[in-house]
C-alpha cells in the first residue's frame, strides 16, 4: 500500500492531537518541520512525575483508613466508650467517603492540571492509556482515596521502562490488590486456613469464609497480559490464582499483623504451598517470587506482546488497527524485551499512523483536555476542575469495571452523548465570549487539518461566543 506524504500542518496536528492531548497556541508551528522527531523528543529525560505538596502517597492513606476502622470496632465493642476522642472521631469512621472523596478531588483535579500544562502531552497520555489499561475504578469505596496514587507510584515511574517493571509494580500496588479481591485471598491448603480448620473441629464453630479469590488472576491474563484470545484456560486462571495468594498489604492487628501499613506484603500464612503448572510451564514453590516469575514469563510472552501493540495501535491510530502497524510494534515489543520506549517509537514510526488525519473520535476526557488547551483557560481547584469530566460521561478514574474505558468511536459519539458536547461548547463560548479569536485559535490548534467549511462557518459568526462555539463543536475538534 502506497502512504501519500502529509503536508507538515497536518501531520503536526497529528502529533499534537492524536499523539498528545491536543495542541495549544504556537504547538503546531512549533513542531511542523519534524513532527515525528519531537514526539521522539519527548521519550527523552525522567519520566514524568506529578508532584504536587498535600497529595499524600498510598500507605498514609491506608494507615488512617485502618486507624478509623479499629476505632469504629472498638466502639463497638465498648471499650473505647467515653474517650475524648470518640464524638469527634465517629462521624468520620462511620462515614468513610467523607475522609476519601476530598483526596481523590485534589488527586484527580491534579491530574487534569497536570495534563492541560504539560509540555510532554504524548507522554502524559501514554500514562493514562497505562492508567487505563490496569484499571482500578472508585466506585469501589476501597480503591476511592488512592487511584490517583496508584497512578503516581505504579504508572508514572515506570511508563518509559519495560513492560515488566511496569507490570510487577501494578500488581503489587495496594489499590490493585484492593480492588480486585486478592489482599484476603487465603490458599485451601495454607497455614492460615489449616489453623481454621482445627479451631473449627475443636470448637465446633463454622469460623469465617476464606476462599482463593481468582479475580486478579483472571484479569492479569485476560487484560493485562496475554488478551482473551492469549491461549491461556481457565485451569491456568485457577493455578495462577493459587500462586498469588499472600499478594496483600501490611499492617493489622493481632494475628494479621506484619509488613509496613499500607504497602505490599508477602502474607506466607495465606500461600496456597506446593509447585504450580500453567501455560505449560511449572514453577516451584518460591513464595512471593513464585508469583513475580509467573507474571516475568507472562510479560515476555508473544501473545502479550500482540494484545498490547492491538491495544496501542487502536488507541493511536484507528479503531480496528491495520495489521501492519500491530505487527511492527509487536516486534519491537518482542525485540526489545518489552522495553517501552522501543515500543513507542515504532508506534511513532508506524506509517498507517499518519495516513487518516482524523481517525480517532475523542472520548470525553481527550475532549475537555484539546479544549482546555487550545483555550488555555485558567483551571480552578478541586471539584469544579473535574465537573467537565463528570458532565460528559468519563469521570476521572471511575470506568466501572477492570477492562477500562472503551476506546472505539460506536463507544462516544451518540446523539446523546453528541448534544452534551456541544452544549458545553455552548457554555464555554458564552462565557469566554469575544476575549479569544476563534477563528485564529481553530488555525493555531488544528493546522492542516481545518476544513474550509468549517474556517468558513467560523468566520461568518454572529458573534465571537457563538463563533467560540462553532470552533469546539466541529467536526476537526471532535477527532483526532
Amino acid at each position: 500500500m502506497r502512504y501519500r506524504v502529509m503536508a507538515d500542518t497536518i501531520a503536526a496536528a497529528i502529533a499534537t492531537n492524536r499523539f498528545g492531548l491536543g495542541a495549544r497556541p504556537g504547538d503546531i508551528d512549533a513542531i511542523a518541520s519534524d513532527p515525528r522527531g519531537a514526539l521522539h523528543g519527548q521519550l527523552l529525560g525522567p519520566a514524568p512525575v506529578l508532584s504536587r505538596i498535600g497529595l499524600p502517597d498510598t500507605a498514609s492513606i491506608l494507615e488512617r483508613v485502618a486507624e478509623l476502622r479499629m476505632q469504629r470496632k472498638e466502639a463497638k465493642r465498648g471499650l473505647s466508650t467515653g474517650s475524648p476522642g470518640e464524638a469527634a472521631a465517629q462521624p468520620a469512621v462511620e462515614n468513610l467517603p467523607a475522609l476519601l472523596r476530598p483526596i481523590y478531588v485534589d488527586d484527580a483535579a491534579a491530574r487534569v492540571q497536570f495534563a492541560v500544562a504539560s509540555d510532554r502531552a504524548f507522554l502524559e497520555r501514554l500514562v493514562h492509556f497505562w492508567s487505563n489499561h490496569f484499571a482500578v475504578s472508585v466506585d469501589k469505596l476501597a480503591v476511592l482515596g488512592i487511584a490517583g496514587s496508584f497512578e503516581r507510584e505504579a504508572i508514572r515511574p515506570h511508563v518509559l521502562g519495560t513492560f515488566q517493571e511496569l507490570l510487577l509494580a501494578v500488581e503489587q500496588h495496594p489499590a490493585m490488590l484492593l480492588y480486585l479481591d486478592n489482599a484476603q485471598s487465603v490458599g485451601t491448603y495454607s497455614e492460615v486456613a489449616r489453623k481454621l480448620s482445627r479451631r473449627r473441629f475443636r470448637d465446633g464453630t463454622a469460623g469465617p469464609k476464606i476462599g482463593i479469590n481468582e479475580n486478579l488472576a483472571r484479569e492479569i491474563l485476560e487484560l493485562h497480559t496475554l488478551g482473551v484470545d492469549g491461549g491461556y484456560s481457565q485451569a491456568d486462571v485457577t493455578e495462577f490464582a493459587k500462586v498469588i495468594t499472600g499478594w496483600s498489604i501490611g499492617g493489622g492487628q493481632g494475628r494479621q499483623h506484619g509488613g509496613d501499613p499500607g504497602r505490599f506484603f508477602f502474607r506466607a500464612g495465606l500461600h496456597e504451598p506446593g509447585r504450580r503448572r500453567l501455560l505449560g510451564r511449572e514453577y516451584r514453590d518460591g513464595g512471593h517470587e513464585q508469583g513475580v516469575a509467573v507474571l516475568c514469563d507472562l510479560a515476555g510472552a508473544r501473545a502479550t506482546a500482540r494484545h498490547i501493540a492491538t491495544k496501542l495501535c487502536r488507541h493511536f491510530i484507528a479503531d480496528d488497527p491495520p495489521a501492519t502497524a500491530v505487527d511492527r510494534v509487536a516486534a519491537a515489543y518482542m525485540g526489545s524485551s518489552g522495553d517501552l520506549p522501543s515500543v513507542y517509537r515504532a508506534l511513532i514510526d508506524a506509517p498507517e499512523a499518519w495516513v487518516e488525519p482524523l481517525a480517532k473520535f475523542k472520548t470525553p476526557s481527550d475532549y475537555v483536555y484539546s479544549s482546555f488547551r487550545a483555550l488555555q483557560l485558567p483551571l480552578p481547584d478541586g471539584p469544579k476542575a473535574l465537573a467537565p469530566f463528570e458532565l460528559l460521561g468519563q469521570r476521572n478514574f471511575s470506568p466501572g469495571s477492570p477492562a477500562g474505558w472503551p476506546d472505539r468511536s460506536p463507544d462516544w459519539d451518540g446523539s446523546a452523548a453528541l448534544l452534551k458536547r456541544v452544549e458545553w461548547a455552548d457554555q464555554v463560548g458564552q462565557r469566554v465570549g469575544s476575549r479569544i479569536a476563534a477563528p485564529e485559535r481553530a488555525a493555531q490548534t488544528l493546522g492542516g487539518v481545518l476544513g474550509e467549511r468549517t474556517r468558513q462557518a467560523i468566520g461568518r459568526a454572529e458573534s465571537g461566543a457563538q463563533a467560540l462555539t462553532l470552533f469546539l463543536a466541529s467536526p476537526e475538534f471532535m477527532r483526532r
